[in-house]
């Protein structure tokens, strides 16, 4: 087996093409300017490769450099995680999560109990959002959006595919005995969203009614609670609609899944540093959550 590069010179290679800077890479890992750029020399020599351009004011890597990093990263990032998940975490770690504020509390929420149940070391702090920002929020480690899958400065995981479901109260399901019935009922809408009613509508081989009919709401918590107290029929994400049958809240009164031009992604930055072992977790955890 060929000899490794030291993992200090690794780390400092990581940390200053990462933060573009022998000082602030000095700075983040306890060391001063000179050794960090000692140790990059070293490993350039070791490599027989030139892997930075030292300027005045920053250092760019090379082509060399920007092959070698993406491995380099990866190999940290691996014993990080499996070094916490053999050995334990001596510190307790905080994880922020971010997501739209109707999957907060339909998904995330419900499920978290049994979560923190398998790891008590493991703090949550859970955000909800109405609306996306374009810009990720840098106070937190993971954020779920709801959308194309296009948001600048970031990489973006898809969490599944999704369809649009129809749902209603149980009380109501049970009165709705053939698709014709819907034109019956109020129709609940949600802002932010395409308008599905007309492709549910083609689905059903039902023509479109002339004119709306229902109520508007900006969320679909609200449109949730507004079907469970019947309210209308809502068309929910299917993944909301699988759990809410599922707890009997509400039910789905006619078997159409349509499917959805948007759906969940787990977002990170493009220059993120390395991920905590304890957002790897939760990450891990979340994925199972909305496949």
């Amino acid at each position: 087996m060929n000899p490794l590069p030291n993992l200090l010179w690794l780390r400092s290679f990581e940390a200053a093409s990462r933060l573009g800077s022998f000082t602030a890479a000095g700075a983040e890992l306890g060391l001063t300017q000179s050794a960090v750029s000692t140790h990059i020399r070293s490993l350039e020599s070791q490599l027989g490769h030139q892997l930075m351009e030292r300027t005045t004011r920053k250092v760019d890597l090379t082509a060399s450099g920007r092959a070698y990093l993406p491995s380099v990263r990866k190999a940290l990032q691996d014993l990080a995680a499996s070094t916490e998940s053999l050995f334990g975490n001596r510190t307790r770690g905080t994880v922020t999560i971010r997501a739209p504020i109707s999957e907060t509390v339909l998904i995330i929420s419900p499920a978290l109990a049994g979560f923190r149940k398998d790891h008590p070391d493991i703090d949550i702090r859970l955000l909800s959002a109405i609306w996306a920002d374009t810009a990720l929020d840098t106070g937190t480690d993971i954020e779920i959006r709801l959308g194309t899958g296009s948001w600048p400065g970031a990489r973006a995981e898809p969490l599944g595919t999704e369809t649009i479901v129809p749902v209603c109260s149980p009380d109501l399901a049970a009165r709705l005995k053939v698709p014709k019935a819907l034109l019956d009922h109020p129709r609940i809408h949600i802002l932010g969203f395409d308008d599905h009613w007309p492709r549910t509508f083609e689905a059903l081989g039902l023509q479109q009614p002339e004119k709306p009919s229902g109520v508007t709401v900006d969320t679909s918590l609200a449109a949730v609670e507004l079907a469970v107290a019947n309210g209308g029929v809502a068309l929910l994400l299917g993944k909301v609609a699988a759990r809410l049958a599922k707890s009997g809240r509400l039910a789905v009164p006619f078997e159409v899944n349509i499917p959805s031009v948007r759906t969940h992604y787990l977002l990170q930055r493009d220059s993120a540093t390395p991920r905590k072992p304890a957002a790897q977790r939760v990450e891990a955890w979340l994925r199972e959550l909305f496949a």
